[in-house]
């Protein structure tokens, strides 16, 4: 323990007195919120002032659940977010935003430093709720709904002194606190009126995000936005109100609310609008944009003030009716439902996804090479409004380095050495209106990097030797196999444009893991203009494969089995030679980008020897599902150890063998999946 925490231990301890209560003589230099924030400590959460807690950052499973419940959130504020970052990323902060728990379930910061920040808590999953790290900037502002700082040793725990954090309250349109945004740094000058102009940025923020949400959740209602400045009303109202179908107010920003409730006396939620603004109903047309600012002034009941207020008609509604409201169960659009053949975890991802098909927001997709990355991403723009647009494909790795940045922005007539004398669109001017396809983004080489950052942040491309950019309309999709966290460190690719492609983050499960392999195999088979079916045999083999390649591993033994099959039935030696090799020659063994959203990597599971194995499938009378069950692990994980071990079950018919059919399917009662019984 170094001296400055001894001493500030004793700080805290002179501080709250015997009894709990703040004293006033002591702790020199703290206000009252972090006196009765540091009492909270002690006699509230029963907190140790003499304790050291490093950070505490949630396992991924706990925190995806925190991240679930503020899923469209999430994706609303990230732009927010990621401006924030820009302005103050130089500074040497990062920025979080928490739930109302506590729970870090958003963060943009330098990742060169990433063990710092994680060892520091400033990280994804951190929890820095009051009564679990004492006071500290998220902690105390949800205690207490105020934003701000709290600076070095103003924190209760002596591990925290070194940073310093800012912070505001999100509420959402009830007035319920949603989240809060954080900025920190690991160090900081020792003043705390350094952090005056950092709390001012936050605030700002804090309230463009919580409007952006406002307007999201009442985009088909009534919307009023009121200022008391004519000339800020269309930029930045700073009271937003929403409106039911009978004219009560529905929905209020933070601001709105505190100042009506301050001149009606209580709550205004479900109040008629006569009754808050004394205007009535009928009259809100004379509020629209067509009418002039100066004319649209309205008398706030109870004082002498003024305001200026635009209101905003919800859109009209088709005939067939509204929309479906947001949370409530859809049918998954064809093109993605197709992609999983009934594996839980890609089930769950293809939902999640198939919630921003029509989303602005960039997303990332990372697995392994062959786990059907591209095809994701298809079946993202195919189920998407802009399905009627071109998809375009761009693989970073396969452009030579020297022509990818005339292939991607284009260039003009004669613009260099060897260019067309007619010029060249650019793949991203072709995307234009549909969807742009960035494969293996992780080999992008670092000098193209701002030049494509630019495109996303601007939405417009600069062609080669051209002067004025051309706007373009494109949704941004991403893949890579690469770790581009650890290429971020190594100062190989840009955090910003990370950032700016990781709006949203799907992970594909390696085909091994999946556990739909067996009814995804009999999907491919049946599919295409030439169906076949498999001999016991061949399901085995396909089944034990560990399959480094993936999908499109998959697709090509399948496409070869059907080729050189005869009478619709494939044989083991219709099979590629080898497809009994432990791994494919040359294949990689690709990370996980470990992103926060990244789900844990389980541990191998420990296959049994030949005797314990043959031992339990016999006590379980050959039936693989219950002695699946009993491992641990998926049936196609034990039909590779049976397939290893040379251990073939006893209950396969002969003659179907002799004949090089496949045995009918049935269905195991027991766990409610088709076995293949004929193993």
């Amino acid at each position: 323990m170094h001296t400055t925490q001894r001493s500030h231990i004793e700080q805290v301890l002179q501080a709250v007195g015997l009894d709990g209560a703040p004293s006033h003589a002591a702790g020199p230099g703290k206000d009252e919120l972090i006196r009765a924030s540091w009492a909270r400590c002690v006699n509230e959460h029963r907190l140790d002032p003499a304790r050291m807690q490093e950070a505490i950052i949630l396992p991924g499973a706990q925190l995806r659940e925190h991240q679930d419940r503020l899923e469209a959130f999430l994706h609303i504020a990230r732009h927010g977010l990621e401006t924030l970052y820009r302005q103050v990323a130089g500074l040497g902060y990062c920025v979080l935003l928490t739930d109302a728990r506590g729970v870090t379930v958003d963060f943009l910061g330098d990742l060169v430093f990433e063990p710092s920040l994680r060892k520091a808590g400033l990280y994804l999953g951190a929890d820095w709720s009051e009564p679990l790290a004492g006071t500290c900037g998220v902690g105390t502002c949800i205690a207490t709904g105020q934003a701000l700082t709290v600076h070095l040793d103003d924190h209760f725990d002596a591990t925290h002194i070194p940073l310093t954090c800012t912070t505001a309250p999100v509420h959402d349109d009830q007035g319920r606190l949603l989240a809060v945004l954080d900025i920190s740094a690991l160090k900081s000058p020792s003043s705390k009126d350094s952090q005056h102009l950092a709390l001012q940025l936050v605030k700002m923020y804090a309230a463009h995000v919580e409007n952006a949400n406002f307007l999201h959740r009442f985009r088909t209602h009534w919307v009023l936005r009121l200022s008391s400045a004519p000339q800020f009303l269309d930029v930045s109202p700073e009271y937003l109100l929403a409106l039911d179908d009978d004219g009560r107010i529905a929905g209020h920003n933070r601001q709105a609310q505190l100042l009506l409730e301050r001149a009606q006396g209580g709550c205004v939620l479900g109040r008629a609008l006569a009754e808050v603004l004394e205007l009535p109903l009928h009259e809100l047309e004379r509020f629209v944009a067509r009418h002039p600012v100066d004319r649209r002034a309205v008398a706030l009941p109870g004082t002498r003030d003024m305001l200026f207020m635009l209101a905003s008609p919800p859109p009209v509604r088709s005939a067939s009716g509204p929309s479906a409201e947001p949370g409530t169960a859809r049918a998954l659009p064809a093109a993605l439902a197709e992609l999983s053949a009934g594996d839980p975890a890609l089930d769950r991802l293809i939902e999640r996804a198939a919630r921003l098909v029509n989303s602005p927001v960039s997303i990332l997709l990372t697995g392994e090479t062959g786990s059907g990355k591209e095809r994701l991403a298809r079946a993202l723009h195919d189920s998407s409004e802009r399905r009627r647009r071109p998809f375009v494909a761009v693989n970073c790795a396969a452009i030579p380095e020297a022509l990818i940045e005339s292939e991607l922005f284009g260039h003009l007539p004669g613009s260099f050495s060897g260019a067309s004398s007619k010029g060249k669109r650019g793949l991203i001017q072709e995307a234009d209106g549909g969807t742009l396809f960035l494969d293996e983004i992780g080999d992008m080489p670092l000098a193209l990097q701002g030049r494509l950052l630019r495109v996303l942040a601007e939405r417009e491309v600069l062609p080669v030797g051209a002067t004025r950019p051309v706007a373009v309309n494109l949704r941004v999709m991403a893949a890579t196999h690469c770790d581009l966290v650890a290429a971020v460190r190594r100062g190989d690719f840009r955090d910003d444009l990370y950032y700016r492609l990781n709006g949203a983050h799907f992970h594909l499960p390696p085909l091994r893991e999946r556990r739909d392999l067996e009814l995804l195999v009999e999907r491919l088979c049946c599919a295409g203009p030439r169906p076949v079916r498999l001999s016991a045999p061949a399901r085995e083999q396909l089944l034990a494969h560990d399959w480094p390649g993936n999908v499109r591993e998959l697709c090509n033994v399948l496409e070869y089995a059907r080729s050189l099959c005869a009478h619709g039935v494939v044989m083991v030696e219709d099979l590629p030679e080898c497809l009994g090799c432990a791994s494919a020659p040359g294949a990689r063994a690709d990370k996980p980008l470990p992103a926060a959203r990244v789900p844990a990597t389980r541990p191998a599971p420990v296959a049994p020897d030949h005797a314990s194995l043959l031992e339990l499938l016999r006590q379980q009378d050959w039936n693989v599902s219950e002695a699946a069950r009993r491992l641990g692990v998926a049936r196609m994980t034990l039909y590779r150890w049976m397939h290893r071990h040379g251990i073939r079950s006893p209950n396969r018919s002969d003659a179907a063998r002799a004949r090089g059919m496949a045995l009918p399917v049935q269905a195991d009662a027991r766990d409610g999946t088709d076995a293949a019984q004929s193993m």
